[in-house]
């Protein structure tokens, strides 16, 4: 009786460890969530350009780019997955911080690159050992902790849109801060042993030649270079909308930051609902099929945006846009841990996140002088185009890859 009862409640404690890495990764995309509503006012400011608004975000994933790879590496290595979360979260929040009491551009800059640096551990460390504690349930998992992401990203434009009524914004990112060290605190207590050793995986070897091996393996396999390539493109569109959908929202249209921050719950919460339906779909139908639909749909309502313009029915876009972008980020996350070798999740991670900081290193600032020079319509287009690339980069997939196990 007793070693029944202590298998029935082994799962059930597993899975509320699923919960508590997903409010982390919420805090993780809280504090860049809550920068793209306050970006405007910064750039007001400080008499910023939309180029060299862009250049804020670019400066971030540049420096997410090349510390990903080395990051996911870091992550194989250690066992204590735990403390790597709690490191990660706290180091994201801090830069914020720093910011707040700045009054220099360049220290923005340099912020902004090491919220890219601290971010880099999170992903790396809590996406593969929540693959390999839950392997038959890879994308529902998986889309849980996504879901917690959408969480942060929905509610933190909508809390800082109503305290910029009270507050300014360099009080805000003072007073944001203390979310970060309460939940970092609840993860290094309850999973700072948290790992995947000791159950069928072995420890990676910590020799640089043995990483770099594996590594070279990873970048030669076709499906893994394909995944992670249009997961770039797919990151490119995203971190434009980020960026310079509020400026839209903010110039073209007129609206109230308060307002602005319910149009980015609307495109978060619409994402919020899209993460499970489509992990969930993906483990009975197929990644691939998933994946492939949802970017179409996309690209649709990116058309549909463009055409619209700064009309009402713009704001009905934006949540379709949330429902269909969003929901493909699991999926993948999901399909290049199947491709990749067992042993090598973290640096398959590292590398995937390490791609779409690039992609999204680049797009804030290519779109920024679209954006200078044709005014912010041109945007949408410029989002549509790779969207589409992305798709069309699936083709290229070996046709086994995707199918339901």
């Amino acid at each position: 009786m007793t070693t029944a009862s202590a298998a029935l409640a082994a799962p059930r404690a597993a899975f509320r460890e699923v919960w508590l890495v997903s409010a982390g990764h919420c805090l993780t995309h809280w504090y860049p969530a809550t920068f793209y509503i306050l970006l405007p006012l910064i750039g007001q400011e400080l008499g910023l350009s939309y180029s060299q608004i862009g250049l804020v975000m670019t400066c971030q994933f540049i420096a997410g780019a090349v510390s990903n790879i080395p990051g996911g590496m870091v992550v194989d290595s250690v066992a204590r997955k735990g403390f790597l979360l709690a490191l990660s979260l706290f180091w994201i929040g801090f830069p914020y911080l720093l910011m707040g009491v700045s009054h220099h551009y360049w220290m923005l800059l340099a912020c902004s690159a090491l919220v890219g640096i601290g971010n880099n551990l999170w992903h790396p460390a809590a996406i593969p050992t929540l693959a390999k504690r839950f392997p038959a349930r890879k994308g529902l998992v998986l889309s849980m902790h996504n879901m917690g992401g959408n969480v942060g990203d929905a509610i933190a434009p909508l809390a800082v849109g109503a305290l910029l009524g009270a507050l300014t914004w360099r009080q805000i990112v003072v007073v944001n801060l203390a979310p970060g060290i309460v939940v970092s605190f609840l993860i290094l207590g309850y999973l700072g042993t948290w790992s995947v050793i000791g159950e069928g995986t072995e420890r990676q070897p910590s020799r640089p030649w043995d990483h770099l091996m594996g590594l070279l393996g990873l970048l030669r396999d076709r499906a893994v270079a394909v995944l992670v390539t249009s997961s770039m493109f797919r990151s490119m569109t995203q971190s434009t909308l980020l960026v310079f959908l509020p400026l839209f929202l903010t110039r073209e249209m007129g609206y109230s930051p308060f307002a602005v921050g319910m149009c980015l719950f609307l495109l978060q919460a619409a994402g919020f609902a899209a993460a499970p339906i489509a992990g969930h779909l993906s483990d009975r139908m197929g990644r691939g099929r998933i994946v492939m639909s949802s970017m179409a749909m996309t690209a649709v309502v990116l058309v549909f945006m463009a055409i619209a313009g700064a009309s009402p029915v713009f704001v009905f876009f934006i949540g379709l846009l949330g429902f269909f972008l969003y929901a493909l980020r699991p999926v993948l996350q999901a399909w290049l841990l199947e491709a990749a070798p067992q042993n090598r999740g973290g640096t398959s991670i590292g590398v995937l996140f390490g791609a779409q900081s690039l992609g999204s290193a680049i797009a804030p600032v290519l779109a920024g002088m679209l954006s200078d020079r044709y005014g912010l319509g041109a945007m949408f287009w410029f989002v549509t185009a790779t969207i589409v690339v992305a798709n069309l980069l699936i083709l290229l997939l070996p046709k086994e890859a995707g199918k339901p196990a």
